[in-house]
């Protein structure tokens, strides 16, 4: 395969730096331009958009630009060093594995806990929404071993958009890319949606969306605008775009304060428990929890956008697996605990699916708690905008760097340390999306979204330790690419008869066996990279497990999920064919001679 090469306009202050063994770069050596300039050599400097004849001349080669992209693949030492050009001023090293374990505590207990338990409970679960809740973060924490290894080998801004276009390719990680962004509009979305629905539940418990306004004309779904979702999401990625230690520092006080409530909401929950509440323990039986599973998935996010800060973070090697690893073992016990509490106090059927924690404590009679467990969900959701702004924008500038969305989005702020332009980009398109769409929307698109990527990144992992272009012998390859499609395609069998009603046990069998020979045939193999410092255990069978959980999750989603998400993907789909692949086409060949090549790539 093709290597992608230096990736940066001939008229940049910052030419292709040599590469050594040390990939830290002064970014600030050339002279000092405004950061708010705006022309369309800013925003398309590649010469296919040079003028509409050039453009058109591109569009005539799509075919083989198109065939070059699919097959190129990006270097460590390129999404390190050459890249971060783009840029023009550095990120500042300013985090430790404290501020990454509550930045992953802040980010996740907001967005999952407060928003969505109450729904799926309500409408799928029931409260086996504890299980729900247990089988998500286990395939949470599986995709978390992945992440950590590539965050520790691979410390940029970028996260899974990097490490995908290093193992898989340009275009698999222009495809995450596209779903990276829609996740992280969608994300902020719906926790400015629910922030005000429960900022709402704290004035009036009967109807939280007195404050959001009716358009009867609208579509169901769509019909109730909510402004102050739109005031939320702006303040939150103000704060976001003033400075990375700030915002650290403003979350894991108001995580703290966070911690400690939620013992109390736990305390109080079993205090008040009524094993009669559980009865029936699973309404809809298997399917519902699984539906749920597939959903609460939302809840276990935040860790993501955290491993997007490995560039802002002083030492990755060490604090990337504390900081990690160890907030969402936690986190998936606080979940499962919260969850038990709810179902406990209030019967599944009487539980608010908008605000359910706050009107769940009015329902026992202790309507001066509602205040408490409101404060804290709005503290929970407002620390998880603050995370999720500084992922989203640090995603959006590693993908602007590539030039697959316009390198002005790459831009570092001088002063703040900041990628403004990126987080601004964000800002404005969840604004929108709050504005006008409901919270069951939005969470089940999100959900795709998310498992999607998760499952490429175990790949993705077992790419990385088996296939090494040129070290892997021809027989090994074909065997492991084998062994890989036979793991993805009994999950996929697995996760069809489950959704195709068919509950024998035969079918179940032979798919688990197929799988197993697909995973032990990569096993034998021999593994052609290893960690440098800190390393998924058991691979092969983690990865192959995460990658047979994300897919069964992504079968549990409903089919209106789905037609979204298509439509989405081909709108990302015409973009790249119109424009993205016209300029990494353009950056990867500008310089064939500056070609970097990294050994055993």
């Amino acid at each position: 395969m093709t290597q992608i090469q230096q990736s940066t306009e001939t008229n940049q202050p910052f030419l292709y730096p040599h590469i050594n063994s040390n990939p830290t770069i002064d970014v600030q050596d050339s002279p000092r331009k405004s950061y708010w300039r705006c022309s369309k050599q800013d925003f398309f400097p590649e010469p296919s958009f040079k003028d509409l004849s050039s453009y058109r001349t591109a569009l005539s080669q799509i075919c083989p630009r198109l065939k070059d992209r699919l097959l190129s693949r990006s270097t460590e030492t390129h999404e390190l060093v050459t890249v971060l050009r783009e840029s023009e001023n550095p990120m500042q090293k300013c985090l430790t594995w404290w501020d990454l374990m509550w930045m992953s505590f802040g980010s996740v207990v907001g967005s999952g806990i407060f928003v969505i338990t109450g729904q799926e409970a309500r409408e799928h679960a029931g409260p086996a929404i504890v299980l729900s809740y247990a089988l998500s973060g286990c395939s949470a924490l599986l995709s978390v071993f992945c992440y950590t290894e590539f965050a520790v080998e691979i410390p940029v801004a970028g996260g899974s958009f990097s490490y995908l276009r290093v193992e898989l390719g340009d275009f698999i990680a222009y495809l995450a890319a596209g779903n990276i962004l829609l996740e992280a509009v969608i994300g902020a979305a719906g926790l400015g949606r629910s922030w005000s629905s429960y900022f709402a539940s704290m004035i009036n418990t009967k109807n939280p969306d007195f404050m959001r306004i009716k358009i009867d004309s609208f579509a169901d779904g769509f019909n109730l605008l909510d402004p102050l979702a739109v005031v939320v999401l702006l303040v939150a990625n103000s704060i976001a775009m003033s400075g990375t230690k700030r915002t650290s520092f403003l979350n894991w006080i108001a995580s703290i304060a966070t911690a400690f409530i939620i013992v109390f909401i736990i305390v109080v929950g079993f205090i008040h428990f009524k094993s009669s509440n559980l009865v029936p323990y699973f309404p809809e039986g298997a399917e519902g929890v699984f539906v749920s599973a597939a959903v609460v998935y939302w809840a276990y996010t935040g860790f993501d956008m955290v491993a997007t800060m490995a560039e802002e973070t002083k030492n990755p090697s060490r604090d990337i697996p504390i900081g990690l690893v160890g907030s969402m073992s936690i986190i998936t016990v606080v979940y499962c605990l919260m969850a038990l509490a709810l179902t406990g106090m209030v019967k599944y059927t009487e539980i608010d699916p908008n605000a359910a924690f706050s009107v769940a404590f009015a329902q026992i009679g202790m309507k001066w708690a509602t205040y408490l467990v409101s404060i804290c969900a709005l503290k929970g959701m407002t620390t998880s905008l603050l995370v999720g702004s500084l992922g989203q924008g640090r995603y959006t500038t590693q993908i602007a760097r590539s030039h697959m969305i316009p390198p002005w989005f790459a831009r570092v702020h001088p002063k703040t340390g900041t990628p403004i332009n990126a987080t601004l980009l964000t800002t404005i398109l969840s604004a929108v999306v709050a504005f006008f769409s409901s919270l069951d929307v939005l969470s089940s698109v999100f959900s795709i979204c998310t498992l999607l990527i998760f499952m490429l990144l175990a790949v993705a992992l077992l790419v990385r330790r088996y296939y090494v272009k040129d070290v892997i012998s021809k027989n090994d390859s074909v065997t492991f690419f084998v062994c890989l499609f036979t793991i993805a395609g009994s999950s996929i069998a697995v996760a069809a008869l489950w959704n195709s009603g068919v509950r024998g046990w035969i079918g179940y069998v032979v798919a688990s066996v197929i799988w197993c020979s697909g995973t032990l045939g990569i096993s034998l193999l021999h593994k052609n990279r290893v960690p440098k410092v800190w390393g998924v255990p058991l691979v092969p069978w983690l990865p192959s497990l995460s990658i047979a959980m994300n897919v069964f999750l992504l079968g549990s989603l409903g089919y209106e999920a789905f037609l979204r998400f298509i439509i989405c993907s081909a709108v990302m789909i015409l973009y790249y064919l119109t424009v993205g692949v016209h300029a990494t086409y353009d950056v990867a060949h500008q310089n064939p001679k500056e070609t970097e090549v990294e050994g055993g790539r």
